[in-house]
C-alpha cells in the first residue's frame, strides 16, 4: 500500500451481551501504571461501608488509556453543549469520595 493512499476505515462489529449490557455503577477508580500498561479499577463507595469491592478492572496500553481520556474529554464537551455545565461538588455535610488523584489525594474536576 501507498503512504500516500488514504487507509479505508475498517467496520467492527461489537457484540454486547446481556451481562454486560446490565452495566457495573461505579462511583470510584482507582487508576495505577507502569511504563507498560495503565489498570483502571472500578468501584463503588458506599456511605458508612468502610470496604469496597473492585467490580471491574480495565488494563490497557498508555496509548490506548490517552485515546480513552481525549474520547471521555470530546463526549463531556458535546454533554455540556446540550445539557449544561457538569458541576463537581459535595452534598452538605456529605464527606467527599468518587474519583481522585492517588498522587495528591485531590479530587478531579
Amino acid at each position: 500500500m501507498n503512504q500516500n493512499e488514504p487507509q479505508k476505515s475498517q467496520q467492527i462489529s461489537i457484540e454486547l451481551g446481556e451481562k454486560e449490557a446490565e452495566g457495573i455503577y461505579s462511583n470510584l477508580a482507582i487508576i495505577t501504571h507502569s511504563p507498560a500498561e495503565f489498570v483502571i479499577d472500578f468501584t463503588r463507595v458506599v456511605p458508612g461501608v468502610q470496604k469496597a469491592k473492585v467490580h471491574a478492572r480495565i488494563i490497557t496500553t498508555p496509548q490506548h488509556a490517552k485515546m480513552l481520556l481525549l474520547a471521555l474529554n470530546d463526549n463531556i464537551q458535546k454533554f455540556e453543549q446540550r445539557f449544561g455545565e457538569i458541576k463537581i461538588e459535595a452534598q452538605p455535610g456529605q464527606e467527599q469520595f468518587g474519583f481522585m488523584n492517588a498522587k495528591n489525594d485531590e479530587k478531579i474536576n
